[in-house]
């Protein structure tokens, strides 16, 4: 019973500190961020709409804060408990290190359950509304779903697409198609839309390329035979980052069945399907602060230390996500080998210190 109780305050005051340090994070991102959007203003775009622009990305905004808000909150709660030597007491009433880190873990497998329910069924499509909303603020209704571009391979065909509304109707759309290596035709259509599942081409200019001259050919309307469908496209044209975990592995699915590089989508879902690993070894780093050297260290100089630390470990992902490319591992390894060198760090030292 007083186990379960010293666990619950445990959970309690660590959980605290979590949802105060990502309320203080969100609240310093977005303030900074609507004061560089305020620039982006014009026509029915005001500085209200901004801060309403911003307040749809919350949901992607504390996916992307959670990770360091649970090792600064971990280092914080903990850092509390060890000040006012409660943990000292803890442990000499005979809890074990490992109980009092398990109890530190109760409350962020609270938070991994929300961010991972966060990142796959609301911040996708909090994202995406947020963007055509803005951008219908900007440029009026049927304004794009995505402002950028893209490109895809399928079979001998290369297609660069301009953009995506929302109402599936694509803008810009051209096709190169190859024999081997030789360009033998290209095809420009101003605009195409999904019509009883297929699309249809409008104000269609094809071009073909022979040894000795070239042929053009105008129509107004043409059929499209392709196996792309309005929400691949959709997946190829918008941030890859703000897309849920089945999305990207659905993607690199599709990907990959064009024989075709998957690592970008890839690299992005193993992130958000390990964000529990990653939650994890993090905490362990905090622990292993906490008992350690910044056992008796202000709560400011803690702070830093979990900043620090967390700035280290994004860097280094950020590394291996590249070079996960350039020398051919799988994308996990990138999100993995910090994680677990995190973990192991953090148990070196606790055990050390346990």
């Amino acid at each position: 019973m007083l186990a379960d109780r010293l666990d619950r305050y445990i959970a309690r005051n660590v959980l605290a500190a979590i949802i105060v340090v990502q309320f203080v994070l969100l609240g310093l991102d977005i303030t900074i961020a609507y004061i560089g959007d305020l620039g982006d203003t014009q026509g029915n775009y005001t500085a209200l709409d901004v801060l309403i622009y911003l307040g749809m990305r919350l949901p992607w905004r504390f996916y992307q804060y959670a990770p360091v808000a649970v090792l600064i909150g971990a280092l914080i709660g903990m850092g509390s408990m060890a000040s006012s030597n409660e943990l000292t007491v803890m442990r000499a009433a005979g809890r074990s290190l490992a109980r009092i880190v398990w109890g530190v873990m109760k409350p962020v497998l609270l938070v991994v359950v929300v961010v991972l329910l966060v990142a796959e069924f609301v911040s996708p499509r909090t994202e995406q509304f947020a963007e055509a909303w803005r951008l219908e603020q900007r440029q009026g209704e049927g304004a794009l779903l995505t402002s950028r571009s893209g490109w895809q391979f399928e079979g001998e065909s290369v297609y660069r697409f301009g953009a995506i509304r929302a109402d599936n109707v694509v803008l810009d759309l051209t096709r190169y198609r190859f024999d081997e290596r030789r360009l033998i035709e290209a095809t420009h259509a101003n605009r195409a839309h999904w019509e009883e599942g297929a699309w249809q081409l409008e104000d269609v200019t094809t071009t073909r390329i022979f040894d000795d001259h070239t042929e053009s050919e105008y129509q107004q309307h043409a059929g499209w035979d392709t196996a792309l469908t309005p929400t691949q496209l959709e997946r190829l044209l918008r941030d890859i980052e703000s897309q849920a975990p089945s999305e990207l592995w659905a993607y690199a699915n599709f990907l990959q069945s064009q024989n075709l590089q998957a690592d970008q989508p890839l690299l992005y879902f193993w992130q958000k399907v390990l964000m529990p690993l990653t939650m994890g070894s993090l905490v362990l780093i905090a622990a292993s602060f906490v008992f350690g050297p910044l056992r008796t260290v202000a709560a400011g100089t803690r702070v830093f230390y979990g900043v620090v630390t967390g700035l280290v470990f994004k860097y280094v992902q950020d590394l291996l996500a590249p070079a996960s490319t350039i020398f051919g591992f799988s994308p996990v390894w990138a999100v993995l080998v910090p994680t677990l060198a995190c973990a192991a760090v953090g148990i070196y030292f606790l055990h050390r210190n346990g």
